[in-house]
C-alpha cells in the first residue's frame, strides 16, 4: 500500500471496535503513527499489537470524550509521543434506545447521547484545533451518520439529533478556520457493519429486510468502507474539500 500518511500522526477515538478499529488499521497501514483513544483497553491494545504485527506505530490511550479533562491528556499524550497532531477522526459514538418513540425517551437517555456524541466532538475538535493551530494544521474528520442528514428510521430521536449537531459542528468550524490550514469534514454513514449494528442484526432478523428495503445497494456496508473514505478526507487528494457531510450510504438519501 502507498505510504501517503507517511510521517503523519493519526489520533482516532472510539477506535477499540468497528469503524473506528479499522480506520485506525488502515491509517496505519498508510504509513502514519497512530494515537488510539477509547475507554476500553484490553480491546485497544489487541488493536495496537496488530498494527505492530504489520510493522506499523501506535499507541493507546484510555480516553473518555465526554470527560474535558480526559481529552486534553489525550492531546497532551499525542503530542509527547509523537510531536505533533496531523489527523484526527473523532469516531467514539453510541446508539442509546432505539425503537423508542420521542415522548417515551427518557432525560438520562437524552443526556448521555448527547454528552457522547456531540459534547464528546466538540471536545475533542476544541483541543485538536489547538494544537493544529500551533503546529500550521491538519485535517478533522467527524463521524456523523445518515442519521444526521435525515430523520430516524429506528425511533432514536436523541441519536438522530446528537447526530445532526456533529454535522452543525463541522460546517461551522470548517468555515471559521478555512485560512487557517485547518480542513474539517464529517463523514455519515449509513448501516455498517460494527459492533452496535452487527449486534442489532443478530437481535432484530428482520432488519436485514428494512435495510435492503431503503438502500438502494441493498447491503450493509463493510467498516474498511467508511474508513476509506475518511482517510481519503484526511488527504492531500481531497485538499479544496471542507465544511463538507459526505454520505457513504450505499445511496440511501438518495432515494
Amino acid at each position: 500500500m502507498e505510504k501517503r500518511f507517511a510521517g503523519k500522526v493519526a489520533l482516532v477515538t472510539g477506535a477499540s471496535s468497528g469503524i473506528g478499529k479499522v480506520t485506525a488499521i488502515e491509517f496505519a497501514r498508510a504509513g502514519a503513527k497512530v494515537v488510539l483513544a477509547a475507554r476500553r483497553a484490553e480491546e485497544s491494545q489487541q488493536v495496537v499489537n496488530q498494527i505492530k504485527s504489520e510493522g506499523g506505530e501506535a499507541i493507546f490511550v484510555q480516553a473518555d470524550v465526554a470527560q474535558q479533562s480526559s481529552i486534553i491528556a489525550l492531546i497532551e499524550q499525542t503530542v509527547a509521543a509523537y510531536g505533533r497532531l496531523d489527523c484526527a477522526f473523532n469516531n467514539a459514538g453510541i446508539a442509546g434506545d432505539v425503537f423508542t418513540a420521542t415522548a417515551d425517551h427518557t432525560e438520562e437517555n437524552w443526556d448521555t447521547v448527547m454528552n457522547t456524541n456531540l459534547k464528546g466532538v466538540f471536545l475533542c475538535m476544541k483541543h485538536e484545533i489547538v494544537q493544529m493551530l500551533k503546529q500550521g494544521g491538519g485535517t478533522i474528520v467527524n463521524n456523523s451518520s445518515v442519521y444526521g442528514l435525515r430523520s430516524s428510521t429506528v425511533g432514536h430521536a436523541p441519536y438522530a439529533v446528537s447526530k445532526h449537531g456533529v454535522v452543525a459542528l463541522t460546517k461551522t468550524a470548517a468555515h471559521e478556520y478555512a485560512t487557517k490550514g485547518i480542513r474539517i469534514n464529517a463523514v455519515c454513514p449509513g448501516w455498517t457493519h460494527s459492533e452496535i449494528v452487527d449486534g442489532a442484526l443478530e437481535a432484530y432478523p428482520d432488519l436485514h429486510e428494512f435495510i435492503s428495503g431503503i438502500v438502494p445497494m441493498q447491503r450493509v456496508a463493510d467498516s474498511v468502507e467508511i474508513a476509506r473514505v475518511v482517510l481519503w478526507l484526511c488527504s492531500d487528494e481531497a485538499s479544496y474539500i471542507t465544511g463538507q457531510a459526505l454520505a457513504a450510504d450505499g445511496g440511501w438519501t438518495a432515494k
